[in-house]
């Protein structure tokens, strides 16, 4: 009876930290279409951007549309699931995840090269694999930090499927590739207009 009674309040507390864990969760933000009221709204993520912009040399308005593009900004998001005969549930379609919807053999070489553990659904550690991802493109293919659509192709469809040029019979993803682009044009405006702002209340937080 004892041993029974233990079993239930331990399955209880479990539930409890899972459901806690879960409402700790960061929503996505309110006016995605803006970066400044992005910002405004999780004044951390500006923190973390400016680390992963120190740390990779990728502009923060290009890293930001790329999160945008991959998950709107949720921290659990996957891919769709697959399924077999059209019917049958077979998994995902990737192993992709989180807010920069990293797959697991690009996670493991990020924090292989960086030896950061890091979490998939923690911002920050999005952010840097995005920067991360982006310098080594630069670095492998010379495509510039700056150049949002290039370098979305390349994130898109990996850096070999990107040299073989995988990405010209696909005309949804030039589409995407394109709209990315834009919002990081358009983010990037948005920040030039409201930097010092943020900036402001980053002095005011830390004193």
């Amino acid at each position: 009876m004892r041993k029974n009674m233990f079993s239930v309040v331990r399955t209880i507390t479990m539930i409890g930290a899972v459901a806690l864990l879960a409402g700790c969760a960061t929503p996505p933000p309110k006016d995605q279409s803006n970066l400044c009221n992005i910002f405004r709204e999780n004044p951390g993520w500006y923190d973390d951007a400016l680390d992963m912009q120190d740390d990779w040399g990728t502009p923060i308005h290009v890293a930001m549309a790329f999160i945008k593009q991959e998950s709107s900004f949720r921290h659990d998001a996957r891919p769709p699931k697959d399924y077999l005969l059209g019917f049958i549930p077979w998994g995902r379609v990737s192993s992709a995840y989180g807010y920069a919807q990293a797959q697991d053999p690009a996670w493991s070489d990020y924090q292989k090269a960086t030896r950061n553990g890091g979490s998939r659904t923690n911002f920050a550690d999005s952010l840097q694999f995005v920067g991360w991802y982006t310098s080594e493109t630069q670095r492998q293919l010379g495509i510039s930090k700056w150049d949002a659509y290039n370098q979305y192709l390349a994130y898109h469809e990996g850096r070999g499927g990107y040299k073989r040029g995988s990405y010209k019979g696909k005309p949804t993803l030039i589409k995407v590739s394109r709209k990315v682009e834009q919002q990081a044009k358009n983010y990037g405006w948005q920040l030039k207009k409201c930097k010092k702002e943020l900036d402001d209340n980053r002095s005011w937080w830390s004193f």
